[in-house]
């Protein structure tokens, strides 16, 4: 998997500079830009949403336009955000027309997020060939989380020492240092002239993105009620338990990431969905911040697997020569239920309280266990027709000789 490793590079920078902004936005739009939280929550949203509309059409470029230049593309769309960004701070005693121009940085980077990742992992799925589509898809979301973990940190120092500017110079000269890196690559050719229709792929990937979309609930949870949860509590070190997730799931990725491929994508995803339930479920009745660590550790290597389970399960599933599409499609469905799950666990948390909230994401992640024994029974099925019609093309011929023997 040597060849990956550029690629890996390449997804590391994409998502660093996304991890830089996320501690520090908030920060920049209510201290620096003294606006309300509303638009702290539009300026970390729409980022989000501008990924989620662009999957397909990122999808569909990689396919038809090449991988390599859908990466491009969507460094040089991470290069455009971070000027942005910059350009904003020129505008730091009109908030309004501040927050305007941030916005569309913000959109830049959703657009640079979608490009990037989705061109990546159909480079690496042609590199890598079809025998080793779930270790593509683990080895680049290793590279993706990793630089969460890094992002967070770094963007908060850089911020604390040299301000919002250094964000912004970071966002904007990292992907450009970056095509250094890409342009000397060998590209691979495009799967096809033309793609088949969204709908088509979308009914494709179905299955396998509803199941991936019930386990992102889980991930989403701990991410946006963790902190909140020891803090009512009153416990310490709130850190601890993303720390924990995190190198869980980085260490499930590098020592299992293997599996979908020798074990079969749905039988993986449905073992590593009850794995991330009993992490899930830990959390909810934890009686101490160490409980909810070892809970926290059990879901990072749960959740670890899903996404390379169902998503070998999705391309096994798409039309080969829409490789980008299906991945962009299937990436969407995490996007949407993350979008969806949050505001709706919030709305439970405020009626029901804070554990309830983990409790309910543990139901809904067990039920993806569901759409992983259904592709598992769908997948038997497929291979014991194909036994059948073998079988039936091995005898085929002995029949006719005899009948030519008979007459």
């Amino acid at each position: 998997m040597k060849a990956l490793a550029p690629i890996m590079v390449v997804v590391l920078v994409a998502y660093l500079i996304i991890g830089l902004a996320m501690p520090v936005l908030p920060l920049y739009v209510s201290k620096e830009l003294g606006l309300s939280t509303f638009l702290v929550g539009l300026a970390a949203g729409v980022e989000f949403a501008a990924a989620l509309v662009s999957r397909f059409w990122s999808g569909r470029y990689a396919d038809t336009k090449g991988a390599k230049r859908a990466v491009i593309v969507g460094l040089l769309m991470g290069a455009v955000a971070g000027l942005l960004y910059l350009v904003s701070l020129g505008f730091a005693t009109r908030p309004v027309a501040a927050i305007i121009i941030l916005l569309a940085g913000r959109v830049f980077l959703g657009g640079a997020e979608s490009f990037v990742i989705t061109g990546a992992l159909s480079w690496g799925l042609a590199l890598g060939g079809a025998r080793n589509t779930g270790k593509v898809i683990a080895w680049i979301g290793t590279a993706l989380w990793a630089a969460y973990a890094a992002g967070a940190p770094a963007g908060t120092a850089l911020y604390g020492r040299y301000g919002f500017v250094a964000i912004s110079l970071a966002t904007m000269l990292l992907p450009l240092v970056t095509l250094a890196v890409v342009v000397p690559l060998r590209s691979m050719p495009a799967t096809a002239q033309s793609t088949p229709s969204i709908r088509r792929v979308l009914r494709a990937v179905s299955v396998p993105g509803l199941g991936v979309a019930l386990t992102a609930v889980g991930f989403g949870t701990i991410t946006t009620f963790g902190a909140l949860l020891f803090a009512a509590h009153g416990w310490g070190m709130a850190w601890v338990a993303f720390t924990v997730l995190s190198v869980a799931f980085i260490l499930g990725r590098v020592f299992f990431g293997h599996l979908p491929d020798t074990m079969g994508g749905a039988r993986v995803a449905l073992v590593c969905v009850l794995i991330e339930t009993v992490g899930l479920a830990l959390i909810w009745l934890a009686p101490s911040p160490s409980v909810v660590f070892a809970g926290a550790a059990i879901t990072g290597v749960g959740y670890s697997l899903v996404y390379p389970g169902f998503g070998l399960e999705a391309i096994r599933r798409a039309p080969p020569e829409a490789k980008g599409l299906a991945m962009g499609a299937f990436t969407a469905f995490m996007d949407l239920s993350l979008g969806i799950a949050n505001p709706a666990l919030g709305l439970i948390a405020d009626h029901a309280g804070l554990r309830s909230v983990f409790l309910v994401s543990t139901v809904v992640v067990l039920g993806a266990a569901i759409v992983a024994a259904q592709l598992l029974r769908a997948g038997a099925s497929a291979t014991a027709e194909r036994w059948r019609l073998m079988a039936n093309n091995h005898h085929q011929p002995a029949r006719r000789t005899v009948s030519r023997r008979a007459s």
